[in-house]
């Protein structure tokens, strides 16, 4: 895919910045990391046991929703999730550009030219799993006028180093084919706040990423929230789904911190 003439490239990210080389956390214990199929099967029956609550979810105003897949994943991953975003009103997509290996080229730009398209008439709310929600993240920086809001699924935008995810020996291999400076975005606490709504969902059981490296400091029209969940259960856990569903229902140009509703709010651990 050629390259869009008015998007430059991102400037190199060296591997050795001093600030890289400090790991506050590493990855999460190998017992959590071995468990993840398992407990993704978990995540999936008790959904199966409490999808009757999703019944009570809001339903949305036809806004446009895109649903961004985690590393290795492509659209089948998320294809429950949209179809219950679809029941609840929305007019939403997958990204279309097959398995998400990273950010090559023709992902960056695949992105870009699909989020121009899709808010050609309002704003598109963005949906991002794991990786998928570090690309929605620097969608929103990168064109605020675009984007309503971004939710992240387990994202790990605020890691300082790859040895802080599973997943570090996957992406390594696969940063031959990512473009320049993109192997690590750069670190959170050195960027400007996300100039759009944002809610990171987060769970403490994550077995893929350190579950501190996908939350920020809570601040205007910013929260974390945080769920029972593993890493590969974001997509079918019915927590998860009501907060998506509660999140895109606000109105464009309002915002409100989430508070579980009272039938569910013993599913929702504390923080």
């Amino acid at each position: 895919m050629s390259a869009l003439p008015d998007i430059p490239p991102p400037d190199p990210i060296p591997l050795d910045r001093p600030e890289l080389r400090v790991v506050p956390e590493s990855a999460p214990g190998l017992l959590w990391y071995l468990t993840e199929p398992t407990r993704a099967v978990v995540d999936l029956g008790q959904f199966a046991a409490t999808r009757s609550l999703l019944r009570a979810a809001p339903s949305g105003d036809g806004h446009t929703v895109l649903v961004l897949p985690g590393l290795g994943a492509a659209d089948g991953s998320t294809g429950m999730l949209r179809k219950f975003l679809v029941g609840l009103g929305y007019d939403v997509h997958g990204w279309g550009l097959g398995r998400n290996i990273g950010p090559s080229v023709g992902v960056v730009h695949g992105m870009r030219a699909l989020l121009r398209g899709l808010a050609e008439d309002r704003p598109v709310s963005l949906v991002g799993w794991s990786l998928g929600g570090i690309f929605a993240r620097e969608l929103a920086r990168e064109h605020p006028d675009l984007v309503r809001q971004v939710v992240t699924l387990g994202s790990p935008y605020a890691m300082t180093d790859l040895r802080q995810t599973r997943v570090n020996p996957v992406y390594r291999l696969l940063a031959r084919f990512y473009v320049a400076g993109a192997d690590l975005p750069p670190p959170e606490h050195t960027r400007p706040p996300i100039p759009v709504p944002a809610t990171s969902v987060y769970s403490k059981s994550d077995g893929i990423v350190a579950w501190r490296t996908c939350v920020s400091e809570p601040g205007p029209r910013r929260e974390n929230v945080a769920v029972a969940s593993s890493h590969l259960g974001y997509g079918y856990n019915s927590t998860v789904w009501w907060v998506v569903a509660d999140r895109l229902a606000q109105a464009e140009g309002e915002w409100s911190p989430f508070t579980p509703p009272p039938g569910m709010a013993r599913m929702f651990p504390a923080g």
